[in-house]
This record gives structure tokens, sequence and C-alpha cells, in this order.
């Protein structure tokens, strides 16, 4: 398990529960926000179903977001350096679902 430094370079210990370790396949995000808090539901779609499932929830402050933001981007930067670039679809799907608050898709 990686070890992260906290303020005065004390480690974090994480912990990672093994219902939680194997994770949950999600193909599609939905993302809202208040000026509190940031919502992300993570919703697996499969083809040809017209339900679709949010598989988790997260809801985090906007300064963590914006650290997603950069890390996500960090590693998606790394992964094209060594896989190459990834390929996004011509058009984006669009969904008419509102969960309240400013929308976004990733």
């Amino acid at each position: 398990m990686q070890h992260e430094e906290l303020e005065g370079n004390q480690p974090l210990n994480i912990e990672l529960p093994e219902e939680i370790a194997d994770g949950v396949y999600t193909n599609l995000a939905m993302i809202a926000h208040s000026h509190t808090e940031f919502v992300i539901d993570f919703i697996s779609m499969l083809p040809g179903m017209p339900k679709a499932k949010v598989r988790s929830r997260v809801i985090t402050t906007p300064e963590h977001a914006k650290r997603l933001l950069m890390a996500l981007k960090d590693n998606i930067d790394k992964y094209e350096e060594t896989f190459g670039k990834i390929k996004l679809a011509e058009e984006p799907i669009r969904f008419p679902m509102n969960f309240g608050g400013t929308m976004g898709e990733a």
C-alpha cells in the first residue's frame, strides 16, 4: 500500500477493505455541483438496456474535485505517453436526465 505524506511529513496509512478492493465497472459519470460540494455518480450502462444503474456516488468539496481533476489529467498524460492517445467517439452520448444542479458528463 502506498503511503501519502501529510503536513509535517507524517505518513498516512491507507486501508483498502476487501469488499472495496475489487472495484466496480462503470462506463459513465454524471457530475453535479452546488456552491459547497461536487457529486459524482459512477454509472454502469449496458447496450440495449433502457435502465442504467448508479454503481457508486462520491461527494466531495470543490477543492478536492479540482485536485481529482489535476490527478486524472496527470495520469491520463502518463498513460498516453506509454500507450498512445486515447481516442474519443466523434459525437458524445447525450442523456435526457438531470440529477439537479449544474451537470457535466465524463
